[in-house]
């Protein structure tokens, strides 16, 4: 078995990270992410820490309590493979989505694909230029989506950002035609209420359905009204992707009032988002299953009817959940993980004085059967690396490792590095690699690191933020078996079966 180096799995002696009062006051006021209709197109978060915080963390690195600025560390059964620098998109790294021997990497500025038939040499197949915020990424068969979390001036790739006050405005989803690999055609677009922060696909022979997730409503937004309570729903059909259009807005927290009637927030349930639609969701479309990530509860939904999901089970963490962010399954379908998004992505949440339960994942097992499953919670999962004052980390979007009779996920953690951990045993999980570099800034609070960090095909594929695509290969025996497991696409939020593909 390998095991991690020592210099690095010691807990950190970061606790006077936070102990700059300023700070730890600005985390724990900090707001959810930023995922209003109009974050705008401006930079990822940077702003200065006090002289002490900076003396700290110099010390920190000088005492090897934390990497050097930039500087790589992993575990031994983790190989750095290569690193390719973003290039003519300039903006903030987001999601990443898979087929055969391309990988799709979004940017905030439009999205990039590559060529990784040798994952050791990946190469720049083509780069589109379509600015709007998230650009969350997705694929299926010739299409790919693209979502827009920004109010623009019009739906084309040449728009600029214009007040979401103003009728005209336009957020949503973009479709492009990938037939061509060296040349995507834009082919439809699809306004939504209150943009699209994420998506997630459920495909069909003829059709792909799109569950739209958004959030942030204001009485003074015209496309985004109150109490939003639900996502919207686009039916694109394969051979006329043109034809795309909204087929339903389904109500999952269904209340009175304005403000709907999922988690009312505080001051009710101080520290926790209120609930104003779903940020993430994950769909099981082989057990008709899906889990909500919806800022202040977590959902479990039947897609029997994919335009007209049902939920099942709802649950809270008003404790120490303050933004439910993303949903995993495990590939039994027994257990889902929940990401909590402490401090929106804007914060160094990942401290001593933040502790292990708080901006941590929730492990829930599923147990009964059909509409009578419940959703129960077992343990948290934080990594223990304690990181720097200067370093936004936080819980983001990982993928199963797919090896049988064991439940294995990477993680992204922005620059709390790359996390591979097990959750077997639900009440004890435990990290088995990681891979991080040090901060990005010694002098400030920088947003970097990795956003999303997936296994497909045998290699760990992770877009950072700040740095770009990054490629890993994980050597365990824990693992060795999964890179027996081939996928045609993959779409996380879209989980496969992996039993069909030799998991």
């Amino acid at each position: 078995m390998t095991l991690l180096k020592d210099s690095r799995t010691r807990r950190r002696r970061m606790g006077v990270v936070a102990a700059c009062a300023g700070l730890l006051a600005a985390l724990l006021t900090a707001a959810p992410a930023a995922a209003t209709p109009d974050p705008g197109d401006g930079p990822a978060v940077e702003r200065e820490v006090s002289q002490r915080a900076q003396a700290e963390a110099a010390e920190a690195i000088a005492d090897g309590a934390i990497p050097g600025k930039d500087e790589i560390v992993h575990s031994d059964n983790i190989e750095h493979l290569t690193n390719i620098p973003k290039d003519v998109l300039p903006g903030t790294n987001s999601d990443l989505a898979f087929q055969g021997d391309y990988a799709f990497s979004g940017n905030y500025d439009g999205f990039r694909i590559f060529d990784i038939s040798d994952p050791k040499a990946p190469k720049t197949v083509s780069q589109v230029l379509c600015p709007g915020s998230q650009n969350d990424i997705s694929v299926s068969g010739d299409l790919l989506f693209l979502s827009t979390d920004s109010s623009r001036s019009d739906s084309s790739c040449n728009s600029t950002t214009q007040p979401a006050t103003e009728k005209s405005s336009w957020e949503g989803m973009k479709v492009f035609d990938i037939s061509d690999k060296k040349n995507p055609k834009y082919v439809a677009a699809v306004e939504t209420a209150c943009g699209s922060h994420t998506h997630t696909l459920v495909p069909e022979r003829k059709n792909v359905y799109v569950y739209v997730s958004s959030y942030s409503p204001n009485a003074a937004y015209p496309d985004c009204q109150p109490p939003h309570d639900g996502i919207s729903i686009i039916k694109v059909p394969r051979e006329s992707p043109e034809k795309a259009a909204v087929v339903g807005f389904p109500v999952l927290f269904p209340g009175e009032g304005p403000d709907g009637g999922g988690n009312p927030g505080g001051p009710t349930n101080p520290g926790v988002s209120k609930t104003t639609g779903c940020h993430d969701i994950t769909v099981l479309p082989s057990k008709n299953l899906a889990a909500g990530a919806c800022m202040g509860d977590g959902i479990l939904f039947s897609i029997k009817d994919p335009e007209h999901p049902k939920v099942i089970d709802r649950v809270q963490d008003n404790v120490n959940f303050a933004f439910w962010h993303s949903a995993t399954f495990n590939m039994k379908a027994n257990k889902v993980v929940f990401t909590d998004e402490l401090g929106g992505g804007g914060a160094a949440t990942c401290t001593a004085e933040i502790g292990p339960n708080r901006g941590a994942d929730g492990i829930y097992d599923i147990v009964g059967k059909g509409d009578n499953r419940k959703l129960v919670f077992r343990s948290y999962f934080k990594i223990a690396r304690h990181q720097g004052p200067t370093e936004v980390c936080v819980a983001h979007n990982g993928s199963l490792i797919p090896v049988r009779g064991k439940d294995l996920m990477v993680q992204a953690w922005y620059q709390g590095g790359v996390s591979v951990w097990d959750f077997t045993d639900s009440a004890r999980p435990k990290e088995i690699a990681y891979f991080e570099r040090g901060p990005v800034d010694t002098e400030r609070l920088t947003t970097a690191g990795p956003w999303s960090a997936y296994y497909y095909n045998g290699y760990i594929y992770s877009n950072d933020i700040a740095k770009g695509f990054d490629v890993l290969k994980i050597k365990d025996q824990r693992t060795d078996v999964a890179e027996r497991v081939r996928l045609p696409e993959l779409n996380v939020q879209t989980q496969p079966d992996y039993f069909k593909y030799g998991g």
